[in-house]
């Protein structure tokens, strides 16, 4: 029996059932190897190869899968159809060993039973072009993160990480964050008339222009003046357009507007919205079998199969009506660098309508599913028209202008909520009288608003994914790794403010250590330009070692100068260079090979002072701790005294030995303490009174921040409370009372004493 491979086990699970037992279908769970993660694993004096190696958890998989080939007549390679699914495939033959001979590489754009037995029919090999551009990729983003991450952890932070297109994404968050700080408002006015024909509604227009030139007033003066010129002033017509105007229907989606539309209309993350399609594409379990509902979710194009498009078509003259399909079948152009390798995201079977499978799916699921369906069905409809007026009108030498727009035929807006332009659509006005150059309108008012000029708008996922894919940054299939990346817990470079990413403050630090040492990797044109080069890979236009060695050329030199650090060599006194190895990070002289002095970069310095101890008569050390710098004795482990760097000697001698205490700070805030017998003191504030013991209790603040009053007779006593006590029993139940925003109550939260103040009791 022949096997079919495939990344899902749910994938296996649905083509295993239309094949009907003919086939074995295995399911490999993703990648069987892959760069070593806690090293750079890439050659550099063998053209830059990779190292790939087995994780422990993938061995028990790539045993199970051997075995099944080994038994197997053929072996079909049939993971996704991208690049990273031919990488996968390549991987799956290299490790199993399969005799090219009796291995087949098969790919289909949607799990239905046609598409899988049509793409057995068509098997082909291995395409090496695109496995190279999924390693040119993958080596390159480990050579740009590997190298200056450790860097900018050890300079800025710790926990760091850079990325080949990951930073570029958030410098563009950053800098349109400096943008909206660095923004100073413009004031300008906004003039509106209401104008009428008589026996019509009245209708208004907006000052566009003096004279015929363009103009809006910057200050109240000259909004002033436009309103004392026309006040009280007849209007008249002077250029009147009417048109049919027309709005195309959108492209189905590809990906990234996938992406950008589940997040400004469902409100989903990129990886969510990539996470419910990838289940859509492997499809869900219903009466008669699992039923794949999307093609696959990972392309650039836009292009349509002929077979869905005429399904699409006779769907909606059969539901909507002859006229809502186009006079000829809509075509659409991809963009100039798409990936055309599949079609666009559709529904694998127009006539599987979202309310048919409904309660098949949780919420999400469906909300998606009927975006995808809604927009690939308007995307073969027919264009919405318009009746659009554009009226202007003149009165002392001031133009204005207003347009009116009325929707004659709804087209594929009968289908797509495409509420961005039915908004701009109802800004724009209604409707407006029958009118004709020359004719004159009367003035009912005219009014001037004061305006001013916004920043830039934040960036939301949507607006950043259109904006990267604008600029040619990233592809469809990275910008969800890309997002989460921003806005993962454990690094968090940005928040979320509603919809809005807002980056936090190590971002600012990060992109302009990057920007400082790594001019081209932050450039735009260049990150965009190099996209094209692997994208070229994959085309089998460029060899993958020389793009990736003409690249290390001048990124190590930039690699070498953020490398220099402010530490110096105690041997010679040149800067220390930062340094990746296999045991961690460490210093390397910039010297080198004059001076090869390394260390570790957690060695811990002692530097020597002229402070005698006071407990052995040693020489004190400066070291540096969890906490910071301080002073210990030279003579340790013998002896073991220390005490902070910058400690400062009071006027005030201990009670116990007369010695004179030093401030320290702790846990609950400052205290005195005696270097000779350690006896400690208090210097918090004392507020309220201890009734327990009726010594003074003192102000002091907890682990979390909360602030708390202990007797000063701790650890003797150790009474504790969160509000002030003031020493006294409730008269009522026996606890004690405290002050509470200036009113004496008991401490008991069943008990409702309180106690009148002396104003209220001289009453």
């Amino acid at each position: 029996m022949d096997l079919i491979i495939v990344e899902s086990p749910h994938k296996a699970k649905t083509i295993e059932k239309f094949l009907k037992g003919k086939y074995k279908v295995e399911a490999s769970k993703g990648h069987v190897r892959d760069l070593p993660a806690k090293r750079m694993g890439i050659n550099f004096s063998k053209n830059f190869e990779p190292y790939y190696e087995i994780t422990e958890e993938k061995k028990a998989d790539i045993k199970r899968l051997a075995e099944k080939a080994a038994k197997a007549e053929k072996v079909y390679l049939a993971t996704d159809p991208d690049r990273e699914g031919e990488a996968i495939s390549w991987h799956l033959a290299e490790v199993l060993k399969l005799d090219p001979s009796r291995m087949s590489r098969i790919v289909f754009n949607e799990i239905t039973e046609k598409a899988v037995k049509a793409a057995l029919e068509n098997p082909r090999s291995i395409d090496m072009n695109l496995v190279d551009a999924q390693q040119a990729r993958r080596v390159l983003d480990r050579l740009v993160g590997y190298s200056i991450s450790p860097s900018a952890s050890l300079q800025l932070s710790d926990n760091l990480s850079a990325g080949r297109v990951q930073s570029v994404a958030l410098e563009m968050v950053v800098d349109r964050e400096r943008e909206i700080a660095a923004f100073v408002p413009k004031e300008y006015w906004n003039v509106t008339a209401l104008l009428e024909k008589e026996g019509a509604a009245p209708f208004k227009a907006a000052l566009n222009d003096f004279k015929g030139k363009k103009f809006k007033p910057e200050n109240k003066e000259q909004a002033d003046a436009v309103l004392a010129a026309v006040k009280d002033r007849d209007f008249t017509v002077k250029n009147l357009k009417k048109s049919v105007t027309k709005s195309h229907a959108p492209a189905p989606f590809t990906t990234s507007t996938l992406q950008q539309d589940g997040s400004s209309k469902l409100n989903l993350t990129a990886p969510q919205v990539m996470q419910i399609a990838q289940h859509l594409y492997e499809g869900i379990e219903t009466e008669n079998g699992s039923l794949a509902l999307i093609t696959y979710m990972r392309t650039d194009s836009v292009r349509i199969a002929k077979e869905a498009q005429d399904a699409a078509l006779k769907l909606i003259r059969e539901t909507y009506g002859e006229q809502y399909a186009p006079a000829k079948p809509n075509f659409y152009k991809s963009k100039a660098n798409a990936q055309d390798a599949h079609e666009a995201i559709r529904p694998v079977d127009v006539n599987v309508r979202p309310e048919q499978v409904e309660k098949l799916l949780d919420k999400q699921h469906y909300r998606l599913y009927k975006l995808i369906y809604e927009r690939f069905v308007a995307s073969q409809m027919a264009e919405a028209q318009y009746n659009s007026v554009s009226l202007d009108t003149v009165c002392a030498d001031y133009g204005f202008k207003t347009t009116g727009k009325t929707l004659l035929f709804k087209g594929y807006l009968a289908v797509y909520d495409d509420s961005k332009k039915e908004e701009e659509d109802e800004a724009a006005g209604g409707l407006l009288p029958d009118l004709t150059v020359g004719e004159a309108l009367k003035q009912k008012s005219v009014k001037a608003e004061q305006k001013f000029t916004k920043p830039p708008t934040r960036y939301t996922e949507a607006t950043l994914i259109k904006a990267m894919e604008e600029k040619g940054i990233g592809r469809p299939s990275t910008y969800a790794t890309i997002m989460n990346k921003l806005t993962e817990k454990k690094r968090a470079y940005v928040k979320k403010e509603g919809k809005f990413l807002v980056p936090n403050e190590i971002s600012y630090r990060l992109i302009d250590f990057l920007v400082k040492f790594f001019p081209d990797i932050m450039n735009i044109s260049f990150t965009a330009t190099m996209e094209d080069s692997l994208d070229d890979i994959g085309e089998g236009g460029k060899d993958w070692h020389k793009l990736i060695a003409d690249f290390y050329k001048d990124f190590s030199v930039e690699l070498e100068k953020s490398e220099l650090t402010d530490v110096k060599c105690e041997k010679c006194g040149a800067p220390m260079r930062l340094k990746s190895g296999r045991f961690g990070n460490y210093y390397a002289c910039s010297n080198y090979p004059n001076c090869e002095n390394i260390r570790p970069v957690n060695e811990k310095v002692v530097i020597p002072t002229d402070i005698i101890c006071e407990k052995c008569g040693g020489m004190m050390v400066e070291r540096e701790g969890k906490y910071g710098k301080f002073l210990a004795c030279g003579n340790y482990p013998k002896c073991r005294n220390s005490r902070p760097l910058d400690e400062k000697k009071s006027t005030v001698k201990c009670k116990k030995c007369g010695e004179y205490m030093v401030e320290r700070e702790g846990q609950y805030g400052k205290y005195l303490l005696c270097p000779a017998c350690k006896a400690t003191e208090s210097l918090a504030e004392k507020v309220g009174t201890c009734p327990e013991c009726g010594a003074p209790t003192q102000k002091m603040t907890s682990k979390g921040g909360r602030v708390f009053y202990g007797c000063t007779r701790y650890p003797d006593c150790r009474f504790m409370s969160w509000e002030i006590p003031t020493g006294k029993k409730c008269p009522k139940c026996g606890k004690y009372l405290v002050s509470v925003k200036g009113e004496t109550v008991c401490s008991a939260r069943d008990c409702d004493y309180k106690e009148e103040s002396k104003e209220k009791e001289a009453e």
